[in-house]
């Protein structure tokens, strides 16, 4: 081989291997991560983050920043306990694409064979449903829907499957996506279905015990009661305000999981390696892989601030993305007063995990495509700055809404009818029951699946009312009542987007 010949074949060398010979050698990691996250924690006002970073089979990062709760001075660790929300559904996707390898059910099969009382509005989608169409949000409901009844609720886990019965959907089946946390709560009973052990057991058995995940918890009182839990914080009026945990044990297959980074890690190092662990192979390579097989168009991607991203899709569990030429595995976990992530880049077998104390930023997004940045040799570009700017924007236009009801009610409008013509008994098809009871000289509505929920209405003139969620976390709405010749026929109620983004429609009971 002549020495031309040499030197091109040399060059070609380098150019397959750049982009991985490139990655990870920058500087940002080991000399300016921590700057940058303890500068914007300030920026965003987070009380606590924990990160971990995995590359090529080792943690290569690992820490905690701020504090648990605010006012003390205990600090986030490596073990800190934090909702992680959503992130959950990979788990449960996983446990449920194991059992379709070991032939203990089928994806494709339909759902009524292993839950027979499962029904959707639509008789022939009932009928079609499977169990892949449960974990990649195809079932037609549009995002949240049914979830102001849902999340944080009192009801059962087989009542709510139920439930899903009396949801118009607002999609046709399998014609669009919408993000449906009921489709993972109905898969994990189809887990329980085919095992004839609980959700909660079959993730610890098969899942967290292998992997080492000995802080991983599955139940609200897990967190609760334990020592170094992260506390919940959103931002109201802002401020920062402490919240309670929710309790969503009876939804806790789209999102009940309690971990930290130094057990998150131990399942990132897992999915990079096939599924193996330690040397052992925990997982079956093939049942990942089903995982991160696309099933669902999510939609448009466009975004200036990434244009090498041309695809989004959903596949098990997991969003999958391209971004500078790799795939992006991820999923996003928000909880109120947490948000949350995980990252995975097989090709590089590099993974990370990021969760917050907050569900009022947008850092941990940033954060998320700043590590990418920075891995991918991306030029820097302050994420964070950009994102909040663009949030802060946000942010001031809601509360303008919010402080211009706040302002006409404290004027004291009258109200079209007397208040005792508002007050009485309320049903939606979806929820069920309310009740609006005339308190000091209030209307105030109280849930009867949301015991610690109150909705404190004032009037804003003519059939118009402001109403104040108690905890502030379910939001500041505007509340109409529907009125026909002097009577009152309904109210229309709507909750936080990050809860619901639909109205219901409560009728009056006709009676009281």
């Amino acid at each position: 081989m002549n020495k031309l010949k040499q030197a091109l074949l040399f060059s070609a060398i380098i150019i397959l291997v750049l982009p991985h010979s490139i990655f990870g050698q920058s500087k940002f990691i080991t000399d300016s991560l921590d700057i940058y996250i303890t500068r914007e924690m300030k920026r965003w006002n987070i009380p606590g983050v924990a990160i971990s970073i995995v590359k090529d089979g080792k943690v290569i990062y690992q820490k905690g920043f701020g504090v648990r709760e605010v006012g003390k001075p205990d600090k986030v660790d490596e073990n800190t306990l934090f909702m992680i929300a959503s992130n959950t559904k990979a788990y449960t996707a996983t446990a449920v694409a194991l059992l379709d390898k070991e032939k203990r059910l089928s994806l494709n099969e339909k759902v009524t064979r292993y839950l027979p009382y499962f029904r959707l509005k639509d008789s022939l989608s009932s009928r079609d449903v499977t169990v892949k169409d449960l974990l990649s949000h195809r079932i037609g409901f549009f995002t949240f829907q049914s979830d102001f009844l849902n999340w944080d609720c009192n009801l059962s886990r087989t009542d709510l499957i139920m439930n899903m019965r009396h949801v118009k959907p607002m999609y046709g089946f399998r014609t669009n996506f919408g993000y449906t946390n009921m489709g993972f709560v109905t898969a994990g009973e189809v887990i329980h279905a085919v095992t004839d052990t609980t959700w909660e057991v079959f993730l610890k058995y098969n899942i967290f015990l292998p992997l080492q995940m000995t802080r991983t918890t599955t139940r609200n009182t897990d967190i609760v009661t334990d020592n170094n839990a992260a506390k919940p914080y959103t931002i109201f009026d802002g401020k920062l305000v402490v919240l309670k945990y929710d309790s969503i044990d009876n939804i806790a297959p789209c999102g009940g999981l309690n971990s930290c980074v130094k057990d998150i890690s131990n399942w990132i190092l897992m999915q990079l390696d096939s599924g193996k662990f330690e040397g052992k192979q925990v997982i079956p390579f093939d049942v990942l892989k089903r995982t991160r097989t696309s099933t669902t168009i999510v939609g448009d991607v466009a975004n200036p601030l990434f244009p090498s991203t041309h695809f989004r899709t959903y596949g098990l569990g997991w969003f999958m993305e391209d971004y500078v030429g790799r795939k992006i595995i991820s999923h996003d976990g928000g909880a109120n007063g947490f948000v949350t992530n995980t990252t995975l880049v097989p090709e590089e077998k590099y993974g990370f995990t990021i969760l917050t104390n907050t569900d009022a930023n947008a850092f941990m997004d940033a954060l998320q495509m700043q590590l990418l940045d920075d891995a991918f040799n991306v030029p820097y570009r302050n994420l964070s700055a950009i994102y909040y700017n663009k949030s802060a924007k946000g942010t001031a236009e809601d509360d303008s809404v919010t402080h211009a009801m706040w302002a006409t009610a404290a004027k004291k409008p009258k109200p079209a009818l007397d208040l005792k013509t508002y007050t009485g008994k309320y049903t939606n098809e979806i929820y069920g029951n309310i009740e609006i009871k005339e308190e000091k000289g209030k209307l105030v509505i109280h849930f009867s699946h949301h015991p610690h929920l109150t909705g404190n209405l004032e009037p804003l003139g003519e059939n118009k009312f402001v109403c104040n969620y108690n905890p502030v976390a379910w939001g500041v709405k505007e509340t109409p009542f529907i009125v026909v010749d002097g009577k009152v026929q309904s109210v229309v109620i709507s909750v936080n987007g990050g809860i619901d983004y639909l109205p219901y429609e409560f009728k009056k009971d006709s009676t009281n």
